[in-house]
């Protein structure tokens, strides 16, 4: 969401945390070799060895954490009277590595190895609610499975199945099911609240509702009349032809470089934000792809001279585009910028960033690194 205080939405925890362990000195015992092995991480390695992974970064050159081949020798810090290949990788045994695909979660991927998302974390050096993405390398702890081959009978999860569908949000599987958001959100295990076509969901049982439910995200409460606006515009937007992911992430780049911001930027608010998805909106009324609230529309219509319509794609894009031109011209330092379009540039000077918007910095500086 843009300039919400409170935040309306709760971001992915960053895929390379600012809050590793740190030491005064990253070696202590000096540095030796180590061969990286298939589905090693800069951030599981960090873990291990007991760094950070801008230790670990640094003193091998490395610019891009996700170029770490298998086969390749890295320095890593020693362990007195040990070597790294002496080292422990892992309290738990480890049985193979699964490669992750669209839609999936670590509890999907738990459920299908017949292990746990506190596991597949501890194995991996990552928390247990930590953003994943297509591609990435896991490795699969065999603490609770002897084998990594996938169950043959998948542990059956309390509710109902529901594979998501082109456009949905997760409010709106919600009111289709007569459940609330953070009620699926805890039954899927996720952190955030971008979901992918093809995923699958879990759609726990009935619970008790509260009167104000539809009201509430995250814990904070919204007004009757805010949630109406944001109903409204879903509505709206349900009804309307969208750009595709594709088009969308050309749109970002094109509106990015006619506005001199840095592109892989703006692709990555965008994608933490919405997952490049015009129809998301949320309860707050945080409206598409770059997820701008009404009074954020406003303030980029007076920097650009126009009125801006938050339910088209492109004065979505432009909207979240001139806003970031601004943070990023205003702010003392890129941090503080991106900080500002989460949590407002102003509350961010005079209260510094809070737990939330730091996780919220690391995720978008480590998605942009992909794009």
């Amino acid at each position: 969401m843009v300039i919400a205080l409170p935040p309306a939405t709760v971001p992915p925890v960053a895929l390379v945390p600012t809050h590793t362990v740190s030491h005064a000195t990253p070696a202590p015992h000096g540095w030796t070799s180590y061969t990286v092995r298939s589905g090693d991480t800069l951030i599981g390695l960090a873990a291990t060895f007991r760094t950070t992974p801008r230790a670990l970064a640094v003193k091998n050159g490395l610019q891009d954490a996700r170029r770490l081949w298998a086969g390749s020798t890295i320095q890593v810090p020693g362990r007195a009277g040990s070597t790294a290949k002496a080292a422990p990788r892992s309290t738990a045994r480890t049985a193979g590595t699964h490669r992750v695909r669209a839609g999936e979660t670590l509890t999907s991927i738990a459920a299908r190895y017949g292990t746990t998302v506190p596991s597949i974390a501890k194995a991996n050096g990552i928390s247990p609610r930590s953003f994943i993405f297509p591609d990435q390398v896991l490795r699969l702890s065999s603490s609770s499975r002897a084998s990594a081959s996938p169950a043959a009978t998948p542990a059956k999860a309390r509710g109902t199945a529901y594979r998501v569908r082109p456009g949905d949000t997760l409010l709106g599987i919600a009111g289709r099911h007569g459940r609330t958001v953070s009620a699926i959100v805890k039954a899927n295990g996720l952190r955030g609240t971008v979901i992918q076509a093809g995923q699958r969901l879990v759609i726990p049982a009935a619970a008790k509702r509260k009167a104000d439910a539809s009201n509430t995200f995250f814990g904070i409460r919204y007004s009757d009349k805010v949630v109406a606006n944001a109903a409204r515009n879903r509505a709206i937007l349900a009804d309307r032809q969208v750009p595709t992911r594709s088009q969308t992430k050309a749109m970002i780049i094109r509106t990015a470089r006619r506005h001199g911001v840095d592109p892989r930027l703006a692709l990555a608010i965008g994608m933490q934000e919405s997952g490049w998805n015009q129809r998301a909106v949320s309860v707050a009324n945080a409206v598409g792809i770059m997820q701008v609230i009404p009074s954020g529309g406003e303030w980029a219509s007076s920097l650009i001279g126009r009125r801006l319509d938050l339910l088209n794609a492109q004065d979505n894009v432009t909207a979240g585009v001139v806003m970031l031109r601004a943070l990023t011209r205003a702010a003392p330092s890129e941090d503080i910028a991106i900080a500002g379009y989460y949590q407002g540039l102003s509350s961010v000077q005079s209260r510094g960033m809070y737990s939330d918007t730091k996780r919220y910095v690391a995720g978008i500086k480590a998605l942009r690194g992909r794009m």
